[in-house]
């Protein structure tokens, strides 16, 4: 009997001895992360001339960062830290928001459009500081330095649009003839120089370039312009508010129904059918690089769960800004995520010019076909290609609804710099 008690109090002594010694071998095998986080920067139009599109795009970064952060336990065990400014689509406010990103510590930065982006660039660029743009035009990274794009950008909108309006709808004898209506920034620009290097051989005759601001409360004159010179086809590359206009315009003044209306995807979303009416977009064809709503792809659950619950109204209007910018803080803790593997989270929280080249060398230059839950094309990077995503849809406005047409269909790259015009 004395025996087994002295063996129990052994026992006993021994499983104490263990368990206080749990916290040790615990320290020893894996840092302690708590308190630990990586910090990027997230700049959104959510007021100002284009908050139509910002404010959903703002609300998907945020509550896709809270979903990483709280069900997924944040990248590699570390939370994920976010430093979100609006910029009211400001080119002077989003350089000194840029600035302070990388005096607060950020690792990367993000915009959701390419004119915010073009205003920070160079200031990103010269400092080694990488940034993505959700929207891109190819002047963001033609030539390639440290800025990437999500997603195809407005120039492959173009070529996309054009290839599928020549081999679908163009049924004349010759050449059909596009006009060009641009918003007067890099949305519509990276458009325009598409259209410059390869209408001619696609058998597109340019016959107009119009440009309109994103204040525009009226394209009449420009478009009696555009009517007087009989296209076939209009292009327009602008956010949704000025592209429900021109297209109320065209109505207006008999052009549409009866021409073709192409959109870049900067506009064709369900603000854009909100804005014009229904029934006059009914029948306007435009690309866009994301899933619709409702579609089977493996990140639509959780997605829709957190827009219903924290943003009914982006929900209830089928915003699909809100699904690129979801897609986009998927991409950023991936990055992040490869960064921390490869490089260490001892380098990123140093900061500064050796995190970014980090972030950027050992994060973003080792995505190879990441899935974005299925929201959007394959996540690569490939050396001399900034854009991270090439896939875009053509879609189709059917009864106040938009509707897909085509399957993923990759857009090349093109070599824009190769052109003694471009950026001039």
């Amino acid at each position: 009997m004395k025996n087994r008690r002295l063996l129990i109090g052994i026992v006993v002594v021994c499983l104490a001895l263990m368990i206080a010694a749990l916290p040790i071998v615990s320290a020893c095998g894996e840092p302690d992360k708590a308190g630990k986080t990586l910090k990027v920067g997230i700049t959104t139009p959510t007021t100002g001339k284009a908050a139509e599109k910002g404010a959903p795009m703002g609300h998907a970064n945020l509550d896709c960062f809270d979903y990483i952060n709280n069900e997924l336990g944040g990248v590699e065990g570390y939370r994920i830290e976010v430093v979100w400014r609006d910029n009211g689509y400001d080119a002077a406010k989003v350089v000194t928001i840029v600035k302070n990103f990388m005096d607060e510590g950020c690792l990367m930065f993000t915009t959701s459009s390419s004119a915010m982006m073009t205003a920070s660039m160079e200031i990103a660029n010269r400092a080694g500081f990488p940034g993505m743009a959700a929207f891109a035009s190819p002047i963001l990274y033609r030539p390639p330095q440290h800025i990437y794009g999500q997603m195809p950008d407005y120039g492959d909108d173009w070529l996309v649009f054009a290839k599928y309006y020549m081999e679908n709808i163009w049924k004349g004898p010759g050449k059909p003839k596009m006009a060009l209506h641009l918003l007067n920034n890099t949305t519509g620009y990276g458009a325009r120089d598409a259209a410059r290097a390869y209408a001619a051989d696609m058998g597109i005759e340019i016959v107009a370039t119009e440009e309109h601001a994103s204040t525009t409360t009226s394209e009449m004159e420009s478009l009696t312009r555009v009517k007087a010179l009989n296209p076939d086809v209009l292009y327009i590359s602008s956010t949704p508010a000025p592209t429900a206009m021109v297209v109320k315009n065209a109505y207006e003044l008999g052009m549409y129904p009866g021409i073709t209306i192409g959109c870049g995807h900067a506009s064709f979303t369900s603000a854009f059918v909100d804005i014009a009416g229904a029934d006059i977009a009914e029948g306007v064809y435009g690309v866009f690089p994301t899933v619709n709503w409702g579609d089977n792809v493996p990140a639509m659950a959780k997605m829709t769960e957190y827009v219903q619950k924290l943003h009914p109204e982006d929900y209830e209007k089928r915003n699909m800004d809100y699904i690129t910018c979801w897609a986009q803080s998927l991409i950023v803790a991936e990055i992040l995520r490869l960064a921390v593997k490869n490089a260490g989270y001892d380098v990123l929280a140093k900061g500064g010019a050796e995190a970014w080249k980090a972030i950027e060398e050992q994060g973003i230059q080792k995505l190879k076909d990441y899935d974005a839950g299925g929201l959007h094309g394959p996540v690569s990077y490939t050396p001399g290609d900034n854009r991270l995503s090439k896939s875009v849809r053509v879609f189709q406005v059917q009864g106040g609804e938009i509707k897909p047409l085509t399957d993923w269909i990759d857009a090349p790259v093109v070599k824009y710099e190769d052109f003694d015009w471009f950026g001039k």
